[in-house]
């Protein structure tokens, strides 16, 4: 539970953060990292070393084996911890509140930054961990094309590429397209601005059509900059009066990808069932598509 993570961090001192960084470190180039890289990256006496981890695996933060020799793993509890450690010294966050979304691949948690130099108050900002890798590096291998070329990797390395490429698109889209702007990504963790509104599937529109048709130049938009979200649903779709914003990037393609045309079509056809479903309205989902991809200004 991300709650049991956060109280660990705050309990951590600088010797285990340096053991839980060193062991990271190794997993560059190890399954289970030998003690005696621990040891030489941490400076620490083995005495002091072994007591330490002993504890750290207690706490559920490093992984433990004998066979075939003294090797460690970090898992997620301590990827999150560093990640918080790094967002707490450069002042990106100062404090976490509520978890408001967990799934397969995310947690994502209120959180507040303080203003620049002390003036003004707090911003309210998301924390969003990536998981993805926890349940089978080999599904999220296949599911992932920017993966695809890699022989091996760790959940460490899927999980930090997909933030890594969910922030990296993000900015490079934020100017044009609707969504929360990025303020800091590190390791398998963004910090970013609140998303405007309220979520779609909760909200009883007063002008359905209008956002339709919003969310619809909205892709539009975002296909002529060649990028095509890959998990557009009512359940990433914030509306707010007068506007959409999209979140949830870390799966987009680029409308080259050898399957963007299936793939954008599912993108419209979970909204066209949604609006269908809850509106009655009906559209057909060639027509959107070929609309989506036409150079004609909306």
């Amino acid at each position: 539970m991300i709650d049991d993570v956060i109280k660990r961090f705050k309990e951590l001192d600088k010797k285990e953060l340096r053991i839980i960084t060193g062991i990271e470190i190794g997993m560059k180039h190890h399954e289970w990292v030998p003690i005696e890289e621990v040891a030489k990256f941490t400076k620490l006496p083995y005495s002091t070393l072994e007591y330490k981890i002993r504890e750290l695996v207690k706490q559920n933060m490093v992984l433990a084996t004998h066979v075939p020799y003294d090797g460690y793993q970090i898992y997620f509890d301590a990827y999150d911890a560093l990640a918080l450690n790094t967002f707490v010294k450069r002042g990106t966050i100062s404090g976490i509140g509520d978890e408001i979304g967990v799934g397969k691949e995310s947690v994502v948690l209120e959180a507040v930054k303080d203003p620049e130099l002390s003036i003004g108050e707090q911003q309210g900002v998301i924390l969003k961990f990536h998981r993805e890798g926890r349940t089978s590096f080999k599904q999220v291998k296949r599911l992932r094309s920017h993966l695809a070329d890699r022989e091996h990797f760790s959940w460490i390395y899927a999980a930090r590429l997909a933030a890594k490429r969910e922030a990296d698109i993000m900015k490079k889209l934020c100017d044009d397209v609707p969504m929360p702007r990025v303020i800091d990504n590190n390791r398998h963790a963004l910090v970013m601005e609140l998303a405007k509104g309220s979520i779609l599937y909760k909200t009883k529109l007063e002008d359905p059509q209008w956002f339709f048709d919003e969310i619809m130049r909205l892709i539009k938009l975002t296909y002529s900059k060649g990028i095509i979200h890959c998990d557009l649903s009512e359940y990433n779709i914030f509306v707010f009066e007068g506007g959409v914003q999209f979140i949830d990037w870390p799966q987009y393609v680029e409308t080259t990808h050898p399957h963007a045309d299936e793939l954008l079509e599912r993108d419209i056809s979970n909204l066209l069932k949604y609006f269908k479903r809850k509106y009655n309205i009906k559209k057909d989902l060639r027509e959107l598509a070929e609309y989506v991809k036409s150079s004609e200004e909306s």
